[in-house]
């Protein structure tokens, strides 16, 4: 059960360290030919074009504050079934089951994990994520997981036993990333999930880096870029959301952001050379989402405040250096790396401010979800501000098919896709030809 002790997109659960049971080519040159930073305005404007843009904005338009609040959260829900009475859904969210959660707080999303008892078994999982669609019949859920394959594999061992990021970058062949993501999205989808936590973008630089070491493609970015752009190409082909990690990079720390806050000292220039290129690379594939990093660095913002809070790293290096237009989703919010100076609610509102769209598993989520919906009434965070990430979030949806309807995951289908003789090829291909 090593998976389930490193971190991925997220950490082993609120503010626990037990993987059981939690408690309560150059960038620049690439940047310039990058669309600028939208605006609210001009974002309207560039979907009016773009095919959904009409449903997207007929959602948004009939939407509450309340419902666009709860839109920017994803938060992990107790149990394996929509209609399993937990006490740590009552703790959490003042309700049993995941079904009254989300008809509750009305969430953009879920996030699955074994040790919030969601995943037993192919069929029990289906029934899962289309019990948790069934309880949010107006807007569909982005249902994601943290799937890198690897040392963190949360559906491990339903789903083909892929090689992990660095084994397939030892093969130096982009179209192995590719077919290992395409065979993991395939089996992802039939589960009902919808959007993974993969890529991971990061060049893994010091070799004591705790945190990612093997989850990355290598330590020269000049190799990662081309298999990370391979395994957004993967997802896409087998019609899932992909989201690179984690940004504005995570390999060269020897801190562990769960347990602390790491501090990179990056010239703008070096992060040009050394950590952009492989985001860069997810953005010119049209990658759905970028995960933010609780890491520190300086050179690039010196508030001293974690990039997931960083308004000149989400926003002035993602959105208008690189031309990121999607979605920006925090690291999970229950590690201590974005814990250290704010308190949860406040967290939640900066990461907004700073230029994130999707709040990841926050700790205490009333305190998270009242202060951004308190931070929305007081004008704190604007209208338009609140619509520009809700958008994205819908956009997100549309693209991938989830926005019309909810998905409908088939349990004998499942049964049949995942561990297939198919995908278990793909997996001994690979390891075939690592070195």
């Amino acid at each position: 059960m090593i998976a389930t002790m490193v971190a991925g997109c997220a950490g082993t659960g609120a503010g626990a360290a037990s993987p059981d049971r939690p408690a309560a080519g150059q960038v620049s040159d690439m940047a310039t030919s990058a669309a600028p930073s939208p605006s609210a305005t001009s974002e309207t404007s560039a979907a009016s074009a773009t095919p959904g843009a009409s449903k997207v904005e007929a959602v948004l338009a009939r939407m509450s504050v309340e419902d666009k609040v709860g839109q920017l959260f994803m938060p992990v829900l107790y149990g394996p079934a929509a209609n399993t009475v937990s006490g740590e859904n009552q703790a959490r969210f003042g309700v049993g089951t995941p079904a009254k959660a989300i008809a509750k707080y009305r969430p953009g999303g879920v996030i699955l994990f074994p040790w919030a008892d969601n995943v037993k078994n192919v069929r029990q999982v289906v029934a899962l994520t289309n019990g948790l669609q069934k309880a949010s019949p107006e807007i569909p859920l982005l249902v994601g997981a943290d799937q890198e394959n690897g040392r963190v594999s949360r559906m491990a061992p339903l789903v083909t036993e892929m090689p992990g990021a660095s084994v397939i970058g030892s093969t130096g062949d982009p179209s192995l990333a590719r077919r290992a993501a395409k065979v993991t999205g395939t089996e992802l989808r039939a589960l009902g999930i919808n959007l993974d936590f993969a890529p991971v973008a990061d060049v893994n630089i010091n070799p004591r880096n705790p945190v990612i070491g093997p989850r990355a493609y290598g330590s020269d970015p000049k190799k990662v870029a081309p298999m990370v752009a391979a395994a957004v190409q993967g997802f896409h082909d087998a019609g899932i959301a992909s989201t690179a990690k984690h940004f504005p990079g995570h390999g060269d720390t020897n801190v562990d952001s769960h347990s602390g806050l790491p501090v990179i000292q990056h010239s703008l220039s070096q992060w040009n050379k050394l950590d952009a290129p492989p985001f860069a690379a997810a953005i010119g594939k049209n990658i759905d989402a970028i995960m933010s990093a609780h890491v520190v660095m300086p050179k690039l913002d010196p508030s001293g405040d974690p990039a997931t809070l960083s308004k000149p790293i989400l926003t002035g290096l993602l959105r208008e250096k690189l031309g990121f237009n999607g979605v920006v989703s925090t690291d999970a919010l229950d590690m201590a790396g974005v814990r250290k100076k704010y308190g949860d609610g406040q967290v939640a509102v900066r990461a907004i401010q700073a230029g994130v769209d999707l709040l990841l598993m926050p700790p205490d989520f009333p305190k998270a979800y009242g202060a951004v919906l308190a931070a929305v009434k007081s004008g704190k965070i604007s209208t338009a501000r609140l619509d520009q990430s809700v958008r994205r979030l819908l956009k997100l949806k549309a693209a991938r098919g989830l926005l019309d309807r909810a998905p409908v995951a088939d349990p004998a289908e499942a049964e049949r896709v995942l561990r297939s003789a198919e995908h278990r090829k793909v997996a001994q291909l690979i390891n075939e030809r690592a070195r």
